[in-house]
């Protein structure tokens, strides 16, 4: 009993905050169905890093440093970007390219969707005091390039991103990036209904899906990943795993590889990256002004994302006529959820129209998107970086 007083005495109110918000996660997980098999392990994770002498974390006793397991799973994983890689390879695999392929313009959206990275970016230099005085530390522009890839809407380009630049943010950074993922069929309608008309949400698109030849889809990972090369050279680890992912899909000889990394390599990686990512949710880091300012920063991103795509296809309007207009709604799915933004817009437009059929033109954005968060997080190491 005398120990267990004492170790009572240890937790302190910011240990306990970090128990509620992984029981938070973990509601969100099981009750929501929020991204379950990430945001499972997340809020476990936070709770086990909180624990005093968890043997979770690395700790000092007598001044000789105890390795934890979490931690050592990071080194071994995450801060050499093993995991998110990895995690390239099975999302590639899940990506059917055909409807991109079919209706090229889409990837355009791809681009506008990726205004909100950079918009958070200015923004979060604009809040380097705040920053500098909840944390106490020096607030870089490589710290603003990581919140700002929040708006990437893609996790593991996040958590490259990050733990590139080795932002002490990280543990806020990743919690932001999964958990507004999880929350875009309740960030974009509203957003979406505020910037558009009746009218415009009622604009039919036709789809005549042109014949995608196999060799098509084979060579067109392999070429992305050479443009990407020579555009955006840091981004080919990033854009090269994606497309080898998607290349084993469209081969045809590896279908039992492909499988297993669509679902086992894929559902394993990403329990192990939500265990893993929580060694950064410990109190001591995540308990401040600036992980709430951080979460503000990351729903900026992901509206200023979805208002991105919607006036990039307002602005095509201009210039289209009638019968080839664009459904603004279509632009919002250049985020790189995938897929679920792209339900989202087809379920909004059944909703103003029940014979208006977004999904394949969604589809085809969203992809693009896929493409181009990894090109802009390329992009921000090679002109950060430095």
């Amino acid at each position: 009993m005398e120990i267990l007083y004492e170790n009572l005495l240890l937790v302190t109110w910011q240990q306990v905050l970090m128990w509620a918000i992984g029981g938070l996660l973990i509601y969100l997980a099981i009750k929501k169905d929020m991204e379950p098999a990430l945001l499972l392990p997340m809020g476990f994770g936070a709770i086990l890093v909180n624990l005093p002498f968890s043997g979770a974390v690395d700790q000092v006793y007598d001044g000789v440093v105890e390795h934890g397991v979490i931690d050592v799973l990071f080194q071994g994983t995450i801060a050499n970007e093993l995991l998110p890689l990895l995690l390239f390879i099975g999302i590639g695999a899940m990506i059917d390219f055909g409807p991109l392929l079919s209706n090229p313009k889409m990837m355009l959206f791809g681009a506008a969707a990726q205004f909100g990275i950079f918009f958070t970016i200015s923004m979060a230099r604009l809040f380097t005091p705040l920053f500098e005085r909840f944390s106490g530390m020096p607030f870089t522009l490589r710290d603003a390039a990581s919140i700002g890839i929040i708006g990437a809407a893609d996790g593991p380009t996040a958590i490259f991103i990050a733990n590139f630049f080795g932002t002490p943010y990280a543990g806020a950074i990743f919690v932001a990036a999964y958990s507004y993922m999880a929350l875009v069929p309740i960030i974009q309608p509203p957003v979406i209904r505020a910037i558009t008309t009746k009218k415009e949400r009622l604009i039919r698109m036709k789809y005549s899906p042109a014949s995608v030849s196999k060799t098509t889809k084979i060579l067109f990972p392999i070429l992305i990943t050479v443009v990407a090369g020579i555009v955006a050279p840091r981004s080919v680890s990033l854009v090269g795993f994606l497309m080898f992912g998607n290349l084993i899909r469209e081969c045809g000889v590896l279908n039992n590889l492909s499988e297993t990394a669509q679902n086992a390599l894929a559902n394993l990686v990403t329990l192990l990256l939500g265990i893993t990512i929580s060694t950064k949710m410990q109190a001591s880091l995540f308990v401040n002004g600036a992980t709430l300012l951080i979460m503000c920063l990351g729903l900026v991103a992901f509206i200023f994302d979805t208002v991105g795509g919607v006036f990039f296809a307002k602005f095509l309007n201009l210039f289209l006529p009638e019968g080839k207009k664009i459904n603004p709604m279509v632009g919002a799915t250049g985020i790189s959820a995938f897929p679920m933004s792209a339900r989202v817009i087809h379920k909004m437009g059944l909703k103003e129209d029940p014979q208006n059929f977004l999904l394949m033109h969604a589809v085809g954005a969203n992809v693009s998107g896929q493409i181009a968060s990894v090109i802009a997080g390329g992009m921000i190491l090679a002109l950060i970086a430095k």
